[in-house]
């Protein structure tokens, strides 16, 4: 025990556990501990790009610090800056939101805002000019794989930025208009006149080049027109054809129209085209060639029809396998606020997507410490592993979270479901939930400045605080766990209690191995909040590593069912018992809201 905690305050033991920066490559998906960062909202590390070489004002280059809604100046140069910082951490990888270049400013008047978030791209090939240059980027790569971290890319292909426009509802929203009512060959309807004759269909049988030679004129659903100024905004070229979209109005995100349909406005792709498959696979073929990036989180993955993925994935795992890259890590989002593995599994079954990222698990956390959920929560999220394509071991490559950009970070679900907690109770509360997603099975991401005590008001542009020091007045009216601060003042401490102990949980992670490949054992859970105790064994190896939580406000002593032959165990995090009760009986003490990480007979040496 005294030499992993010394090690962990030298920061040897991450070394040690994932191999020197050389060996990086090797690692496995579920190897890496993953920090998720907006660069708008990170550093900003040259003030010179702020605008993003835009002239006018707010509504032309979208920058204003004071505005939630709009750019900030951060950058890569900030984000390489303080590479040290992240890594000290004990994150192994890097995931970066979109950076490509972005429609500045879009929608109606009054309403607009700026493509901070990424979002948006109008080029597929280059840099937001606000974020900096491809040099940049590569800058970050390179700087990211000589202290052995990865780097993965945040890539869109459901939509582009709102150019396509149409005449039948400007300013306005359009609803979404279905096949068997606005057939694609007629246009205007049903009883329209004839157009795309030939054409048979989108549906799987016949996504080929034959048949989709045929459709010929977008005008089916809407009458289209794209503004002059931006005929040509789209690179690559081929993406300003507006053959290439649905152009059938906003989507329900129901039946046929969360394939088809536009968020908000925004170009939806049509990605059952055979061109626009060759077209992405070409774009980030690209990344990965020129960049050597080591993954893709894919946006928006569920609104993409499955053919289109069965395509790309393997095309993109050769060419990363081509670059040197073994373990290009892909995942997808498909977003929901159920505790049903099932909704995400269909996805790696289907579309097969090597990964997706569990919102399920997300949700488990979250009413873990933040509501009062039962443990037993536990039972169906993790029983539900065996649907995922490749079983239990494929369940350890999803990215696990508990707050994120979209739906807000965990201290505000605490704050709100718990508004007469005390600060003390909502900061252990908050750390309760990074240790669960940095201990059970899946790949940890960290949300950034949730190791700061980031807190937000909500979701979306409330989530989306600045580490270096803000001018939004919605973001500093609120203090900081952990401290007396607010984002007013840039927070890059190391020294936060919260940073302190993410780099703790982290560094434990890495130095054992059953806490990154070891399958899980539910050994303990129930209908109220309170224990929930998991054995995590790594197939083959003989011993166990006990994780067991308290989600209550009240202590717990407890017996916990452990393998008969696990008899003599080792601490690793908190107090564990030196010695079994009984065989396949361990005792456990846990403060409210606590955690403790045992190991039995180690299958390998200490650290």
């Amino acid at each position: 025990m005294k030499t992993l905690l010394a090690m962990i305050l030298s920061g040897c033991a991450l070394t040690a556990a994932i191999g020197a920066p050389n060996d990086y490559r090797a690692r496995l998906p579920q190897d890496e501990i993953v920090y998720f960062v907006l660069p708008d909202r990170f550093d900003n590390g040259d003030t010179k790009n702020d605008t993003g070489g835009i002239k006018g004002g707010k509504l032309d280059h979208g920058y204003d610090p004071t505005d939630k809604g709009f750019y900030h100046g951060g950058d890569l140069k900030g984000l390489i800056k303080h590479l040290d910082y992240i890594q000290g951490l004990g994150m192994t990888a890097i995931w970066v939101g979109p950076i490509f270049k972005n429609k500045a400013v879009q929608g109606p008047p009054g309403h607009e805002t700026a493509g901070y978030h990424g979002y948006w791209i109008t080029d597929f090939t280059h840099v937001d000019p606000h974020f900096g240059t491809n040099a940049d980027f590569k800058a970050l790569v390179d700087a990211a794989h000589a202290r052995g971290m990865k780097v993965y890319m945040d890539i869109v292909v459901n939509h582009t930025a709102d150019v396509i426009q149409y005449k039948e509802c400007l300013g306005v929203p359009c609803p979404y208009r279905s096949i068997a009512d606005y057939p694609y060959t007629r246009q205007g309807g049903v009883n329209g006149k004839p157009i795309n004759e030939g054409f048979a269909g989108d549906d799987s049988a016949h996504q080929t080049a034959g048949n989709f030679a045929h459709l010929t004129n977008p005008n089916y659903a809407y009458t289209l027109f794209v503004p002059t100024a931006e005929a040509h905004i789209k690179v690559p070229e081929w993406l300003n054809n507006p053959i290439y979209y649905h152009n059938r109005g906003d989507t329900t995100f129901r039946n046929e129209s969360s394939t088809r349909g536009d968020f908000n406005g925004l170009d939806d792709v049509f990605t059952e085209h055979p061109r626009v498959v060759q077209g992405f696979i070409d774009i980030y073929g690209q990344w990965i060639d020129d960049f050597g990036v080591d993954g893709f989180r894919i946006d928006t993955a569920r609104h993409v029809n499955p053919e289109f993925w069965q395509a790309f994935v393997p095309a993109m795992r050769a060419r990363a396998a081509a670059k040197g890259i073994p373990n290009f890590h892909i995942f997808g989002e498909v977003a929901t606020d159920e505790i049903d593995p099932a909704l995400l599994a269909e996805h790696t079954r289907v579309d097969k997507l090597p990964a997706v990222l569990d919102f399920a698990t997300s949700r488990a956390v979250i009413d873990a410490v933040s509501s009062p959920a039962p443990t037993r929560e536990f039972e169906k999220l993790y029983n539900g592993d065996v649907l995922y394509e490749g079983g239990a071991e494929a369940a350890l490559g999803l990215p696990i979270f508990n707050g994120n950009h979209d739906a807000g970070r965990l201290a505000y679900f605490i704050r709100r479901a718990k508004p007469k907690a005390s600060r003390e109770e909502q900061y252990k509360r908050t750390l309760l939930g990074n240790a669960m997603i940095l201990l059970l099975r899946g790949v940890p991401v960290i949300y950034y400045g949730d190791e700061q005590g980031f807190v937000g008001h909500g979701g979306d542009q409330d989530a989306r605080e600045d580490m270096f020091g803000s001018k939004v007045a919605s973001y500093n009216d609120n203090v900081l766990l952990g401290t007396t601060k607010t984002t007013a003042t840039p927070s890059f401490n190391t020294d936060h209690p919260l940073y302190r102990a993410i780099h703790e949980l982290a560094t434990v992670r890495s130095a054992t191995p059953a806490l990154r490949r070891g399958l899980q054992t539910l050994r303990a859970y129930g209908d109220a909040p309170g224990l929930l105790a998991i054995s995590r064994k790594i197939p083959g190896e003989a011993g166990e590593t006990l994780i067991v939580f308290n989600t209550s406000d009240k202590p717990i002593s407890a017996q916990v069912q452990v393998d008969a032959p696990s008899r003599q165990w080792e601490s690793l995090l908190g107090s564990c018992a030196a010695t079994a009760t009984a065989p396949a009986s361990y005792h456990v003490d846990l403060a409210p809201f606590g955690y403790m990480v045992c190991q039995s007979n180690p299958a390998t040496p200490k650290p």
